[in-house]
């Protein structure tokens, strides 16, 4: 079974709530956080990245800079910008982005079912970007951002959730700067928080799509509660962490692009011969068929072209699943044996460019001479990725990349 229980958010007054919601911490940096507060002073990102309270040069994991989110995020209560619900409920999050749909449930997820594996994951944390989250949501005694999971599809969930979305209408619903559109609803009737969670009963697992920092970390300050708490009965909200969980079928996973900054000591021509030994390899004389269009297809930017690179026959293992996907293909067989990056989690030759930047961005890098060469990916399917986490394997880093970001500040778990 999967636990599915609803909440008493804490959330932004209406009329407020499009200028509260932000960007999530881990998609901008802080000098691009201090130009966001200055063109919204209310913005979340005073909570997400609080050191735009502090003066330059602040030591990013300094102990004033999560009292300062601490701080902040309870301003907005004390100042009426937000306020909690009165009684527990669903909320309903739909995201709507050139055209498409995705409509999740936002909820809470137990931490014992992460333990036991029953939310299953797909990707590694770095100790210390999880030590970061733990001592913001510590600080803050809450999950001031949701992480984001997904679960195979049910049809009863989907009729509830539309039943709900037809006949009440949103407490928010707003376009965002970058083109969004953000809406909401309250589930709160016991009839509907009685079939969801039943739903969701109903399921064997959850996956966690997007997050897994800050999902690792809320389930590390609930068992450091516990251990504060041994009389705990498991009902306390430490025990639980805060989630948008969307139906797998509505999600979109972006291409996750590679740029690095030399050739490992190669010649142009050199690196080339290189590539052929493990990629077929023709120029594209189309801008317009730049993108791969397929498995096992890659394109790559070179002094000022564009090469479509073909994984030769041989050169992965087709019966492993993890081996199979396209980011390990490059990295075995281009990444790793020709550029000498050996671990991309921790190598500062390597850097990963988001789909939703478009293939510009890949040229830009490399025309400016910030980068050598650069590397565009097909796009990981969620098949793959759910498939991947039922087989208890974990893909390479940096291989999903999901649009529309969740936005943060619009509901928030107090967990003491």
């Amino acid at each position: 079974m999967s636990v599915f229980k609803p909440f008493k958010a804490v959330r932004p007054i209406p009329e407020k709530a499009a200028e509260i919601a932000s960007l999530p911490y881990d998609v901008m940096d802080s000098d691009e956080a201090r130009i966001e507060v200055q063109k919204n002073p209310i913005s979340f990102i005073h909570v997400e990245k609080p050191e735009v309270d502090l003066p330059l040069g602040t030591n990013l994991y300094d102990e004033k800079v999560y009292q300062k989110a601490r701080e902040n995020l309870y301003s907005y209560l004390e100042k009426g910008l937000m306020k909690q619900d009165e009684k527990p409920a669903f909320y309903i999050y739909k995201q709507s982005m050139d055209g498409r749909i995705q409509i999740g449930l936002v909820g809470l997820a137990s931490i014992d079912e992460y333990e036991a594996g029953l939310i299953k994951k797909h990707e590694l944390t770095r100790a210390e970007k999880e030590a970061d989250r733990i001592r913001h949501v510590d600080t803050c005694n809450a999950h001031s951002s949701p992480v984001f999971f997904t679960y195979r599809h049910q049809d009863l969930i989907d009729a509830t959730v539309q039943k709900v979305m037809s006949s009440t209408p949103p407490v928010y619903d707003f376009v965002s700067d970058d083109g969004i559109g953000h809406a909401l609803w309250v589930m709160d009737k016991e009839c509907e928080i009685a079939t969801i969670s039943s739903a969701f009963g109903a399921l064997p697992c959850l996956y966690v799509a997007d997050g897994h920092h800050r999902t690792a970390s809320a389930v590390r300050v609930g068992l450091m509660h516990r251990e504060k708490h041994p009389d705990y009965t498991g009902d306390e909200e430490f025990n639980y962490i805060m989630t948008v969980i969307f139906p797998d079928n509505q999600l979109k996973i972006f291409d996750y692009n590679r740029a690095v900054k030399d050739l490992n000591g190669h010649s142009s021509q050199e690196f080339m011969a290189k590539v052929k030994e493990k990629f077929a390899v023709v120029a594209i004389d189309s801008k317009s068929s730049i993108h791969p269009d397929k498995l096992h297809c890659f394109s790559m930017y070179l002094d000022g072209t564009w090469y479509r690179l073909t994984a030769l026959k041989g050169t992965w293992n087709e019966n492993d699943v993890v081996a199979s996907l396209d980011v390990s293909i490059l990295q075995s067989n281009l990444l790793d044996p020709v550029l000498g990056i050996k671990d991309p989690r921790r190598d500062n030759r390597i850097d990963f460019v988001g789909g939703i930047r478009g293939l510009d961005e890949l040229s830009r890098r490399v025309d400016s001479g910030k980068e050598k060469v650069a590397f565009a990916l097909y796009p990981t399917s969620m098949d793959e990725l759910i498939g991947i986490a039922d087989a208890g394997k974990i893909m390479p880093p940096k291989s999903t990349w999901f649009e529309p970001k969740l936005r943060s500040g619009l509901f928030i778990h107090l967990i003491d």
